[in-house]
This record gives structure tokens, C-alpha cells and sequence, in this order.
């Protein structure tokens, strides 16, 4: 059996690909092990700095495979779940870059979203599907897309359960970035590259803790916690790298997290 996540790192920069596409990359217990396995092993990874997350073929991901959605309708499904959740890429202390080749639907959907940007091909298809499968928000989308494009915004693409493009995608606020042609990966990486060679690793670490955690807090909470934060990293190593390259006029050399 083919590796169900491809994995590859260079100059920093973790690349993983979700690898059934055949299915376009349908959602597979399996698969999620696999994919959350490695994130967990690039945490660890001194030598990743930035996650991009992608799919082979002309998917993205096409949300649950079917096979699993009929195994749970005529009650066959007996798989345990893996307890991590579905929302498990917002604890990872690294960036992660979700690079929206094709087919973004449903489950594939939130998992394009739990990432800490997104860029997509203008091309791409995407949907919730939910409501056409008689299915409901999933995962926490229903408080992700609020957040992200706007009350109304995401009534809209929950409620129809429509498709549209990469290009709507970004029009809508729910991207960065829209990307013509085939290039979405390389700009992902690009992008990540850019990161790893001159962002602190600690301070992407906390700065990524900061905003997922920030979305529950006062304002009140938020500037008293980033208080205790500012003084913690005025003791890290990597204050004084940074402020040093600066005056010296030369690229970062922080140290890995």
C-alpha cells in the first residue's frame, strides 16, 4: 500500500501530501493518524521550522470517504477514532500552511481551516457539502467560519452548501491568497521559506498560541497575558539574535524551538 501522506523536508520546510488520489484525497481514519503522527513528529523536528499541507492529484481533500459515511449509516463502522481531534493542527507550535490544490469539500473543508493560513489555487473547487448530505457543520466549523469571513458570509456557504472557486475563496475573506495556475504549492513553500529563514521559532510558537487561544479571551485577558509574554521572550536567546542581525545588517540565526 502507497503511503497514505507523503512527507518531504527541505530548507526547512516540511511538505506533507495527502496521497489518495484516486479519491481525491477522501478523509480516511487512517489517513488522519498518519497525517497527525507527523505533524506531531515535526514539533519535535529541529530541523522544521514550517509545515505546508497539500494534496496529490487534483484534490485538496474531498471531505469522509464514502466508504466510512456507508459503513456508519448501516451501523458496519467499528474503527476506533483517533483521540485527537479534528482541530489537533492548531496545537502544533509550528506554522502550519494549508495549499489548496483542487478539491476542498466538507471534512477536507475544515481541515484546509484549522491551519494558520491558507492559500488556494483560483481553481479550486470548494463547499461544505454538509447540508446536501443531510450532515451539519462539522468540527468546529461552525465556529471557525464566523471568525474568519463574517456571520453572514458563512451562513451563506453553510446553509447552501454551494461550491465555488479558489478566487470566490479569497473574495470572501476565507484565504490569503489566490493563486493562478498549478503554483499554489510553490508559493505555499515559498512562503514557508521565508518563515523558516527569518522568523523566530519561539516567537511563531507563541504568537500561533496567542491567536487560537485569543478568540475566547477579553481584550482585557488578551494585553495582560501578551504582557507576561513580551517579558518571557525578553530572556529567550532568540531577542537577542534578532535584534543583533538587525543592527548588523545580516539574515537571523535563530535557534531551532
Amino acid at each position: 500500500m502507497s503511503e497514505l501522506v507523503l512527507s518531504a523536508v527541505d530548507q526547512g520546510v516540511l511538505t506533507l501530501t495527502f496521497n489518495r488520489p484516486e479519491t481525491l484525497n477522501a478523509w480516511t481514519d487512517a489517513m488522519g493518524r498518519r497525517y497527525f503522527d507527523l505533524l506531531e513528529e515535526a514539533e519535535r523536528d529541529p530541523a522544521v521550522r514550517a509545515v505546508v499541507v497539500t494534496g496529490a492529484g487534483k484534490g485538496f481533500c474531498s471531505g469522509a470517504d464514502f466508504k466510512t459515511l456507508s459503513a456508519i449509516q448501516t451501523g458496519a463502522y467499528d474503527e476506533k477514532p483517533d483521540p485527537r481531534p479534528n482541530t489537533f493542527p492548531t496545537t502544533i507550535a509550528k506554522p502550519i500552511i494549508a495549499a489548496v490544490n483542487g478539491a476542498c469539500a466538507g471534512l477536507g473543508m475544515v481541515h484546509a481551516l484549522v491551519c494558520d493560513l491558507v492559500l488556494t489555487a483560483e481553481d479550486a473547487k470548494w463547499t461544505t457539502a454538509f447540508p446536501r448530505r443531510g450532515l451539519v457543520a462539522e468540527y468546529g466549523l461552525s465556529w471557525v467560519l464566523p471568525r474568519i469571513m463574517g456571520q453572514q458570509r458563512a451562513m451563506d456557504v453553510l446553509l447552501s452548501g454551494r461550491v465555488f472557486t479558489g478566487r470566490e475563496a479569497y473574495e470572501l475573506g476565507l484565504v490569503n491568497r489566490a493563486v493562478p495556475g498549478d503554483g499554489v504549492v510553490a508559493a505555499a513553500q515559498e512562503y514557508a521559506r521565508e518563515l523558516a529563514a527569518h522568523s523566530s521559532p519561539a516567537s511563531m510558537s507563541v504568537i500561533k498560541r496567542q491567536v487560537w487561544r485569543d478568540w475566547d479571551v477579553t481584550l482585557e485577558e488578551s494585553a495582560k497575558t501578551a504582557t507576561q509574554e513580551m517579558l518571557a521572550s525578553f530572556g529567550r536567546p532568540d531577542f537577542a539574535e534578532g535584534v543583533s542581525s538587525f543592527l548588523e545588517r545580516r539574515p537571523p540565526n535563530f535557534p531551532s524551538l
